[in-house]
């Protein structure tokens, strides 16, 4: 399968709780919400209506799951949730049971030091897309162990000053090519990158 990461980034590369102010506030952080004044329906919704309508399945980390397994069964009758609730997910826990994954169609993946394992195993067997939404945890060990074909970032012109990160600190270098960019009126820029070949 093909994994794309997308996810909504500040300037200063922070993507943490992108959608509301108790969304997570881990390390203090006190800006939840931060990407409601840039959000526009054609370019950056678009972006986002297009990312899940190409995908063939979700991936998630167990924390970001939840956030979305607690809102979307309820939002039923639009499409966009619709395409969520009955699109196939994978959610990649050490602590979840069987018997928590009440949202449609989630399957669990071990966590913990089996994860990477079932991860490569996922990616290599046969599908399209599979589409990681947030799971800042999650997508920077993808990044780190190069385990994704696409980023898909929607750039947001704010800085917030420190928050989680889906870029390892590894000090190592990674060449990515820009596949295509647009910009938004309010300032977004969405921009799809994929791995480059090392020069």
């Amino acid at each position: 399968m093909r994994i794309v990461i997308t996810e909504f980034m500040s300037l200063d590369g922070v993507v943490q709780a992108p959608g509301g102010p108790e969304e997570d506030t881990d390390g203090g952080f006190a800006h939840g919400g931060w990407t409601g004044p840039f959000f526009d329906p054609e370019v950056v919704g678009g972006a986002f209506d297009a990312a899940l309508a190409e995908a063939d399945a979700l991936l998630f980390g167990r924390r970001t799951w939840q956030t979305m397994a607690a809102a979307w069964p309820e939002r039923a009758g639009d499409p966009f949730a619709d395409r969520m609730n009955a699109v196939p997910k994978y959610v990649v826990s050490a602590t979840l049971g069987d018997a928590d994954l009440t949202w449609n169609n989630t399957t669990r993946l071990p966590g913990g030091d089996e994860a990477l394992d079932h991860l490569r195993a996922l990616r290599a067997s046969e599908g399209g897309t599979l589409l990681v939404m947030g799971s800042s945890r999650l997508a920077t060990t993808l990044v780190q162990e190069g385990l994704f074909d696409e980023l898909r970032l929607m750039i947001m012109p704010v800085l917030l000053g420190g928050g989680k990160s889906v870029f390892p600190t590894d000090g190592a270098k990674r060449p990515l090519e820009l596949v295509s960019t647009t910009t938004s009126p309010t300032g977004v820029t969405v921009c799809r990158y994929r791995p480059a070949s090392q020069p």
